[in-house]
Order: structure tokens, then C-alpha cells, then sequence
């Protein structure tokens, strides 16, 4: 189990720069990548979504990447065409005025002296990726070591649960004997007669079907098994718990629906309340 938040960091240093990668995430639906580059790394964003895709299923995840240039590898160019051409006007201009071109106008020329920026991202590459690799590592531990405390939690809630259920189901059979004893006096209030007629006892057993909650408590123990499976995966599990989390609701809701007995209601009420915190925990979570 895997928490969406984490965090990792790592710089790669080289005699000529260095490279700082940070990653960091935080909780979202689906899987985000945002990018903040320097312009020497941009095309290395194929790289980084392939990467994040390996150790992230979702979550917002920023990556950060930072070149720091140590020693430049910039090249000056000179134009020699350009020079000459001015060498020769600088030279009329000095017969005919006296004056003698120094370095310094030439140097104000533009086109004359050119710096070579042209530097292939590829030399970045090797130390880019190293770097990248190093903070993923740290951001996907850390994301294990949250996990693994939410699957904690996650197992306490569920076996609180399991206490409310198996209350709820030591009680089902006092629950119908309550219909049973209601609508039995309620028709002895209403005709003076024991409840014996067997159209009455017809009745009464359908009623008691309708009343029953045995099948949502089946269906309580078959998703809280199979809660205890994906509680204990170590895949992303966050979206099945989530909708597996819906059913139990709605089970929940049913046998309150049903019940007029105090006990019953508390337990649901409890089982309510188990399930709202086990949802706001898988918020956390892959």
C-alpha cells in the first residue's frame, strides 16, 4: 500500500554543474505531473511522465529539476569576413581623419565577435537521469512508509467494523422476534383473536421476510473479506476500497431502514462511522 504524498531529493555534481531534482506529491483523483525545468532539461520531460508512471498511479506529483552551471563551456567566435571589412573602412577613415580604431570599437560591433551558446541537452542526460532516479527512489520509500501506517489504521477501522457486524448479527433473530410479538399483538388489539388464522400466519411470515436483515449481514461479511484482502495488497487499491466502501453504506442503510431495535441502530450508527473514517483515509492513498 502506497500513500499518495511523499517526497524525494537528490543532486548529481559533475566538475562542470550540478543537477538538482526534487519530486513531491499531494492527493488528486488521477495521476497530475506538473514540470518546472530549467531550459536545459525541458526535453527530458518524455523521461520524467515515464518515470513518475512507474513509482505513482495517482496523485498531483511535481518535479522539480535545476541546472547549476559551474564552468562555462561558452566558445567566442570571431567573424573574420566582418573584421576585415571593417579592418579596411577603420582604415580609410584613419588616412582621412588621423584617428586610429582601437580593440574596444571593434568589440562594439555586433556580429563581430559571436559567443557560441549552442550546448546539446545530451550532455545533461547521464547525470539527469541519475539524479532523477535517485529522487524517485527516496519520494517512492517515503510513499511506502505512509502507506504502510494508513494500512494500519485501515485495519483497525475494519476490525471495528467486524465487532458492530457481529453485534448486529447476534441480535438478528431478536429483531425479527420483535416484528413477530409487534404484529401479533397488533392483530389481537384489532380482531380479539390469537394470532393463529392462517391467513394471518401467511402474512406475517412475508412480512417477516421483508423485515429480515439477514441477507444485508451476508453481504456485510462478504465485503468486509474481501476489505481484508485489499487491505493486505500491496497493489493500488484505493478506488476498489473506495467503491467497496459504498456498498457497505448502502447495506448499512438498509438495516437501518429496518431495524426498531436500539442496539441494532447503535451498531449501525457505529458501522456508519467506521466507514467515513476508513474513506477518509483511502483519500491518502494510491
Amino acid at each position: 500500500m502506497r500513500s499518495m504524498t511523499g517526497y524525494g531529493h537528490a543532486v548529481a555534481r559533475t566538475e562542470d554543474y550540478t543537477i538538482e531534482v526534487a519530486v513531491k506529491s499531494y492527493n488528486n483523483r488521477y495521476l497530475d505531473i506538473i514540470k518546472n525545468l530549467s531550459t536545459p532539461l525541458v526535453p527530458f520531460e518524455g523521461i520524467i511522465d515515464s518515470a513518475v508512471r512507474n513509482v505513482a498511479e495517482r496523485g498531483h506529483v511535481e518535479v522539480s529539476a535545476k541546472l547549476k552551471v559551474l564552468r562555462s563551456s561558452v566558445r567566442i567566435n570571431v567573424d573574420e569576413g566582418l573584421l576585415d571589412e571593417y579592418r579596411r573602412a577603420f582604415s580609410i577613415i584613419e588616412d582621412m581623419t588621423g584617428e586610429r580604431a582601437s580593440v574596444s570599437d571593434y568589440l562594439s560591433i555586433d556580429g563581430i565577435v559571436v559567443p557560441d551558446t549552442e550546448v546539446s541537452s545530451d550532455i545533461y542526460l547521464e547525470s539527469f537521469q541519475s539524479a532523477l532516479d535517485s529522487a524517485l527512489s527516496a519520494f517512492s520509500r517515503e510513499k511506502e512508509r505512509e502507506g504502510e501506517g494508513t494500512r494500519a489504521d485501515l485495519m483497525r477501522l475494519g476490525a471495528r467494523f467486524k465487532e458492530s457486524l457481529s453485534s448486529i448479527e447476534a441480535r438478528s433473530a431478536e429483531l425479527e422476534e420483535h416484528y413477530r410479538r409487534l404484529l401479533s399483538e397488533k392483530y389481537e388489539a384489532l380482531t380479539g383473536e390469537k394470532g393463529s388464522n392462517p391467513d394471518f400466519m401467511q402474512e406475517l411470515a412475508a412480512i417477516l421476510v421483508k423485515y429480515s436483515i439477514n441477507e444485508e449481514v451476508s453481504r456485510l461479511r462478504v465485503h468486509i473479506a474481501e476489505y481484508d484482502k485489499l487491505v493486505s495488497s500491496d497493489e493500488a487499491v484505493g478506488k476498489k476500497l473506495d467503491f467497496l466502501c459504498q456498498e457497505m453504506q448502502r447495506e448499512c442503510n438498509t438495516i437501518a431502514s429496518k431495524s426498531q431495535l436500539v442496539e441494532i441502530n447503535h451498531a449501525v450508527v457505529s458501522m456508519k462511522d467506521n466507514i467515513e473514517d476508513i474513506r477518509e483515509q483511502l483519500r491518502n492513498i494510491e
